[in-house]
């Protein structure tokens, strides 16, 4: 396990940043031609030699679209609207994008497949006047009712993401490139929320998902944090599930992230205050040999900070601390 990081752009000044607070593997973003519609080996290349010549690899991509916005706010959201031909012409380009990863030899990407991206209600103040990302079920308003998908249950959303694994998991195996997807965040009540039911919103859903198209390319990008927000008592359930999802190797990325609450109201605090044992989190991970990043995520955030800065400087070095601790443990 290494510490790793997701933040873009990928540029000279982000990389050393990052390698100044002892990160030296991350998750970058090639430059991407909208006009084209995905980025090729070269752009994918020019990227890693860049985090190579400042001492970082590149372990992972993260795909153009498929992104955790919400769908009204996202421009490429055919895959997810079941839009065709639309649906189609964007799986060629993840699929040309998956062949471009191997031939510059990064060998993994990541992605979401949600119509709701991150759901939040008002912040609660934090520690230091920080604010504290946080979803309260029963303080939220669906405004509007229905977003431009319409109404998209279980079974609807079900059969748009095994559409889309059928044809794109095949390609991953036969490129070697691993494929990590991100769970919703959070779920929400099973009659769904702006009429749309969130079907990698609970444990259950992931399993489900993994066992589609079954192949050792195809996982996830395990955030912590959201694994929590849909578990009733974090603190004891999550090792469950990394047993669950290590065993099988099904676990591609981590995002290291602490939560002070439970399913349907929480918070999104510091990794060292939240009600999950952090060290105890590291230590199953390293138990089930998960080797891959492990990186901050939504860190609480700051009027003097805005940029978030400060903030993954400080998860940087808890998260090298506690990977230190586990390697003197073991």
């Amino acid at each position: 396990m290494h510490v790793g990081c997701q933040r873009g752009p990928t540029t000279r000044e982000t990389l050393q940043f990052l390698k100044r607070h002892g990160v030296e593997h991350v998750c970058g973003y090639p430059e991407f031609d909208r006009e084209r519609g995905y980025w090729t080996a070269d752009d994918v290349a020019r990227t890693r030699d860049l985090c190579e010549q400042e001492g970082v690899s590149l372990d992972m991509c993260p795909l153009p679209f498929l992104s955790s916005s919400h769908i009204d706010r996202e421009g490429r959201g055919a895959i997810m609207l079941a839009d065709d031909p639309e649906r189609d012409r964007d799986i060629e380009h993840v699929q040309k994008m998956i062949a471009a990863l191997a031939e510059a030899g990064v060998p993994a990407f990541k992605y979401n497949m949600s119509l709701l991206g991150v759901l939040r209600t008002t912040p609660t103040p934090g520690r230091g006047g920080t604010q504290y990302s946080t979803w309260k079920l029963a303080e939220a308003r669906e405004e509007p009712a229905l977003t431009r998908a319409g109404r998209v249950d279980d079974e609807r959303f079900w059969e748009r993401i095994t559409y889309f694994l059928e044809r794109v998991i095949p390609v991953c195996e036969e490129h070697q490139i691993r494929a990590a997807c991100h769970p919703h965040d959070p779920g929400v009540a099973p009659e769904g929320f702006q009429g749309i039911n969130r079907v990698l919103g609970t444990v259950e859903g992931m399993k489900r998902f993994v066992s589609i198209c079954e192949s050792p390319c195809h996982g996830l990008n395990l955030c912590l944090g959201t694994t929590a927000e849909n578990l009733q008592d974090p603190a004891k359930e999550i090792f469950g599930v990394i047993r669950y999802f290590g065993e099988r190797q099904k676990i591609f990325n981590i995002h290291f992230r602490n939560i002070r609450g439970r399913r349907d109201d929480f918070q999104e605090v510091f990794p060292d205050e939240g009600d999950m044992d952090m060290l105890a989190v590291a230590r199953a991970l390293h138990a089930v040999g998960y080797q891959y990043m492990v990186m901050p995520d939504h860190m609480p955030r700051h009027p003097d900070d805005p940029s978030g800065h400060q903030a993954f400087a400080f998860g940087y070095g808890y998260i090298k601390a506690i990977l230190q601790a586990v390697a003197a443990m073991a």
